[in-house]
């Protein structure tokens, strides 16, 4: 392995040693690969599910629909999130990598591991979806797949600890911590549990597919595997909230309102977040309703006060930097004078807006155990979790990349003005997806089954007509999504290939430590009654009432069925 170099990239300041910038860039553009090959997969399920195209025929659609849901939810996002944890290591540290080729053999592990799990998917054998619930059994190399991946994985987020530590013992930095990377330090901590609890659930189940194990008990199954699957966007939102303050800083030199505070609410994340996990086994009659409770009532709603937290102190930050900046009239000039043609601050922002109103609303009533019955197993659920993954994480994950294209990358951005475009038409379609399915969800159409007019069944259903014009809708809204993706990795991988050749900055055989700066003090005489940043508390007070709203029509639909009983 050659020796470490640090260039400094003339345009952000930004110093990369040389071996962690290969594995960011391989592991960005590998992802970018998987979100491909799941956004293209994308365009058979919503064209299934549309009820009046119906394309794609039961046993394609449910081998279409378990790829895409893997290369979505695991490929794409770790992927991209082992680069992002090497960007707020070494990079945001100034340090080298530690054990850089242990980090090569996380990334080829990772590799082998998802194209093979692709594989054993598009041989057709393997058709078990993204839960793939035992006793259904899905392939061999399926398993594996997923368990090399897992293991990869963990390997990488031992080599980001061990950044830490290597930066902790040249003292790259002075004090604690950036707060960016802090976030990093919070998804990794979560990775590690969910990839523990993956490998213990999935192990046995590859074991029992080989033969060697005779059988795992399905409920043990769902409650472990759910502490993998759910807990696996909780790495997603603790790494995309951590980029939210990353574009504050980037967009505007924004400072947060209180750092503790946001240190806090990460570590609420990590003791409360992966307990929300239990809103998948609501519904199930083996985990007791006194754990059912506790998990959704007390505990999660401490996760969900870090949510809050963060969704109040990044655009409060911003507001605080915009006013100091002389933007003061009313509440909003702020708003409105934000750099809205800048894709990195246009897609966190719409991702900020999308991911508190849909995701997290839908979530915390999701999470209620009476309120879950209304749309468990509906189509409510893919709802909620596109609100979280897509408009959340992987909108962030967009905004990032415009940042990262000149920096990482050293190209200039091809099509600028389709860039501008893009976060809008990706992020606005799918909170139209997002806000239909979530209507088709609570008229109760199914969320897996291939036809939703169970058309041939010796029992059929009619649905209200309203549910066949919500399922258009959510048609319609996924084709644009889908053409705002395209556009996306249009502009990046043009950018990559085509795009003018940028300088790279200076190297130079050693790093340099992060000077130290003076604390500065959040402006506290911006509006009345001396609130620093009294526009994003009356967004505050808006997402509130809305909650408050949407939280007691649901408990309206509740009552409707009580009288079944």
């Amino acid at each position: 392995m050659t020796t470490a170099t640090y260039r400094t990239c003339p345009r952000s300041g930004l110093q990369f040693e040389s071996h962690a910038e290969k594995l960011m860039i391989v592991n960005a553009v590998t992802a970018v690969v998987a979100l491909l090959v799941g956004g293209i997969l994308a365009i058979g399920v919503v064209l299934t599910r549309w009820p009046s195209v119906h394309w794609l025929a039961a046993d394609t659609f449910y081998m279409v629909l378990t790829a895409h849901g893997i290369d979505m939810l695991i490929f794409w996002m770790i992927f991209f999130e082992m680069a992002v944890l090497y960007f707020c290591s070494s990079t945001l540290l100034r340090c080298r990598l530690a054990t850089p080729k242990l980090a090569w053999v996380a990334f080829v592990l990772m590799l082998v591991g998802a194209v093979t799990n692709n594989v054993a998917v598009f041989q057709g054998s393997s058709s078990v979806m993204m839960t793939s619930y035992v006793p259904m059994m899905a392939a061999p190399a399926f398993y594996l797949g997923l368990i090399l991946f897992a293991v990869g994985a963990l390997v990488g987020c031992f080599v980001f600890f061990g950044t830490l530590v290597v930066a902790k013992r040249d003292k790259t930095y002075q004090g604690s911590v950036p707060l960016v990377t802090f976030g990093a330090i919070t998804a990794a901590i979560i990775a590690v549990f969910t990839i523990a609890s993956g490998a213990i659930i999935l192990i046995p189940t590859f074991l029992m597919s080989v033969g060697i194990v005779k059988e795992v008990d399905p409920l043990v199954y769902r409650t472990i595997w759910w502490a993998f699957g759910h807990s696996s966007q909780q790495i997603n939102v603790a790494a995309h909230i951590s980029i939210w303050y990353a574009v504050a800083a980037i967009a505007f030199g924004a400072k947060p309102m209180s750092e503790r505070v946001s240190r806090g609410a990460f570590l609420l994340y990590i003791l409360f977040l992966q307990l929300a996990s239990a809103h998948h086994l609501l519904a199930d009659p083996g985990v007791s309703t006194a754990w059912k409770v506790v998990n959704t009532s007390y505990f999660m709603y401490f996760a969900v006060l870090a949510s809050m937290i963060h969704g109040l102190t990044i655009p409060g930050a911003i507001e605080v930097a915009q006013r100091a900046k002389g933007y003061n009239n009313g509440l909003f000039e702020w708003l409105r004078k934000a750099p809205w043609g800048n894709p990195v601050f246009s897609g966190m922002f719409i991702s900020l807006i999308g991911f508190g109103f849909l995701g997290g609303i839908s979530g915390v009533m999701m999470g209620t155990e009476q309120l879950n019955m209304i749309i468990h197993n509906t189509i409510y659920v893919p709802g909620h979790f596109h609100a979280t993954v897509v408009v959340g994480t992987t909108l962030s994950f967009m905004a990032l990349t415009y940042f990262l294209i000149p920096v990482l990358f050293k190209r200039e951005m091809i099509n600028p003005g389709l860039a501008k475009i893009q976060p809008y038409l990706f992020g606005l379609s799918m909170y139209f997806f997002c806000l239909v399915m979530m209507g088709a969800g609570t008229l109760g159409v199914s969320r897996r089954h291939w036809d939703m007019s169970f058309s041939g069944a010796a029992m059929a259903y009619e649905w209200p007509g309203a549910a066949y014009l919500l399922m258009g809708l959510v048609g319609i809204g996924g084709i644009a999504a889908i053409t705002g993706g395209a556009l996306y990795i249009y502009i990046t991988v043009g950018s990559l290939l085509w795009g003018k050749k940028l300088e790279g900055g200076k190297t130079s055989a050693n790093f340099t430590p992060i000077p130290p700066t003076a604390p500065t003090a959040v402006a506290q005489s911006y509006g009345s009654a001396g609130f620093a940043a009294p526009g994003t508390f009356v967004l505050a007070m808006v997402f509130l009432v809305s909650f408050v709203l949407y939280y007691f029509i649901n408990w309206k639909y509740l009552s409707q069925v009580w009288g079944l009983s």
